[in-house]
């Protein structure tokens, strides 16, 4: 019996939610990004939504069609598509995530669909809990699958040099926790997406 050829690395795609001036979610997303790139299971890249500059929602037709008109939704289709887990990478405003991640969320349907989410928070006191406790509930109505382990900073501006994210050692064990979750649930939710049971 010949051996099974060996699984292609899952594509791990880490999202920057806040958009505004000053922000340290790039600084966050950066470090997650490249913590992942350290797991064999992961081919880690990072997607800012500033970058990105999604307008406000501009389809003609229902995203669920999937008869998409405008470049920048086929391009965001392209790398949503080409993805198989997530992570969310958000501050928390008045108690729930930033705009421009449910404007990006709104976008598509079908390309979300059983993929794991993670989110990784940061704020103040809260941490920005109150945008993950938010953001599951959208990502399970596009029928991904939200993880349980998250990472939570709080005071992040605290951790913030030059630029340059500096997590403590229990923000380096939450993320272990996280990409461990999402190297298990991946494989199941890709060959869900591939019809093996």
């Amino acid at each position: 019996m010949a051996p099974e050829p060996p699984e292609a690395p899952m594509t791990l795609t880490t999202v920057v939610a806040s958009t505004r001036p000053g922000r340290v979610g790039r600084s966050v997303a950066d470090w997650f990004t490249a913590r992942a790139a350290e797991c064999e299971h992961f081919e880690s890249h990072t997607v800012d939504l500033q970058e990105l500059a999604l307008p406000f929602f501009d389809e003609p037709h229902p995203p669920a069609l999937r008869r998409y008109t405008r470049s920048h939704t086929l391009a965001w289709s392209r790398i949503v598509e080409a993805s198989d887990a997530f992570v969310f990478v958000t501050p928390e405003y008045n108690g729930s995530f930033p705009a421009p991640l449910k404007n990006a969320w709104d976008y598509l349907v079908v390309e979300w669909q059983h993929k794991p989410a993670a989110f990784v928070s940061y704020g103040g006191v809260s941490a920005g809990t109150r945008a993950v406790q938010m953001g599951k509930q959208v990502v399970a109505n596009l029928r991904m699958l939200p993880v349980g382990p998250t990472v939570s900073i709080p005071f992040v501006g605290e951790l913030v040099e030059s630029g340059a994210f500096r997590p403590g050692k229990i923000h380096e064990a939450a993320a272990e926790q996280v990409l461990d979750e999402l190297a298990r649930t991946s494989r199941v939710m890709r060959s869900l997406r591939s019809g093996i049971c």
